[in-house]
């Protein structure tokens, strides 16, 4: 594929030139690069980023591909680069690949490209276009999203590391006649990045969560509660920690912790999991740490999370579940205005090979919208 000079919004893509190796070397042998970009050499060298100008350039050229110069429209500074590789003529597909320099991040800078060459591609031949990224680069797939591309789902294992481990892929895909902007996403982000009342505030899960949510998961009534009713081992609680953007951005489940608004200490975890689309049904979940118990706080995360949800959401009905003899959270589903639905018996595991009966709540938007939110503790 030929790629001429595109111009995209903020960016111009140009072909690499002898001069841009200071900053390819900066951007490749950046800790955050060289994390999602195991392949490359660590460190990337002045020698690496000759031999990837002088021969790796040219020779994915050769195989039908593309690797392009992400630069700066007035300064014609290296921002980046994007590319496609791994061309397959006879499906008329190619995969797409990108990476931005620490200097240019945060501008919007691989959006931009990811959107120009895209368009090039699809508009000179290309049917299919895919687009791997590693599960734990939320902001990655946040430029898929934005650049039109659809999730496809997980390619486990499909990334070598730098140690013995193997890295899972989210599969994104862009077809030529997908419509055009950005793919739909069923859980938008929170609006100014958090929910709060006052009291308490609701703020996504993230990587440096991992100590708290450990520690309140291995608190014995939290372990009881949970389904199933054993402690999280340290690899569930990293992936829970490192996927919650990845999930958030899926629209599956949307994990928050909560926060005491006047200190910013963690309280609680509260999640939404959207298991029902086609039906608008999602349900929630919680659980409290026993230090901060008894101060209203999981009805008020409730409350914000319904109220996020059927405003910002496609969600008409949420669902909650306690087990019978849990009278505690029983009352947090009532304060916040769920009404008790259904008895179902034996749904849950329990210990060894006990089943365990769950009371399940409802609670309507239309609900809501009549009674208000009741933010009393």
């Amino acid at each position: 594929m030929i790629v001429p000079e595109i111009r995209g919004d903020g960016v111009r893509l140009r072909p690499l030139r002898p001069d841009d190796l200071d900053d390819l070397v900066a951007g490749m042998d950046d800790p955050l690069t060289q994390r999602f970009l195991p392949a490359l050499p660590s460190p990337f060298t002045r020698s690496a980023g000759e031999w990837y100008l002088e021969r790796g350039v040219p020779e994915t050229f050769a195989a039908g591909g593309a690797l392009c110069a992400v630069a700066d429209p007035h300064t014609d500074r290296l921002l980046g680069g994007v590319g496609l590789d791994r061309v397959i003529p006879a499906r008329r597909q190619a995969e797409m690949g990108y990476w931005v320099g620490p200097w240019a991040r945060h501008r919007g800078v691989a959006t931009a490209a990811v959107r120009a060459l895209t368009d090039h591609a699809l508009t000179s031949g290309m049917q299919r276009l895919e687009l791997l990224t590693h599960a734990e680069n939320g902001p990655s797939q946040r430029v898929a999203l934005a650049a039109g591309f659809r999730r496809e789902g997980v390619r486990r294992g499909a990334l070598p590391d730098r140690s013995t481990r193997r890295a899972d892929l989210i599969a994104y895909a862009r077809l030529a006649g997908d419509a055009p902007g950005p793919a739909t996403r069923l859980l938008p982000d929170l609006p100014g990045g958090e929910l709060t009342d006052g009291t308490v505030t609701l703020r996504r899960l993230g990587p440096g969560d991992a100590a708290f949510y450990a520690e309140l998961h291995a608190e014995p009534d939290v372990i009881a509660t949970s389904v199933p009713p054993v402690p999280p081992s340290h690899e569930d609680v990293r992936r829970r920690c490192d996927w919650a953007e990845s999930h958030w951005l899926e629209g599956t489940r949307a994990d928050l912790v909560i926060v005491d608004s006047a200190t910013g200490a963690a309280t609680g975890h509260i999640g939404l999991f959207y298991q029902e689309p086609p039906t608008a049904q999602a349900m929630i979940g919680y659980s409290m740490s026993s230090a901060w118990r008894g101060r209203g706080y999981a009805t008020r995360a409730a409350q914000l999370l319904a109220l996020w949800a059927f405003a910002e959401t496609g969600i008409a009905r949420l669902i909650a579940g306690a087990m019978p003899s849990n009278r505690k959270s029983r009352r947090v589903l009532e304060k916040a205005g769920f009404r008790e639905e259904a008895y179902l018996r034996s749904r849950l595991p329990g210990p060894g090979s006990e089943r365990i009966d769950d009371v399940q709540y409802v609670l309507l938007a239309e609900d809501l919208a009549r009674e208000g939110p009741r933010l009393d503790g």
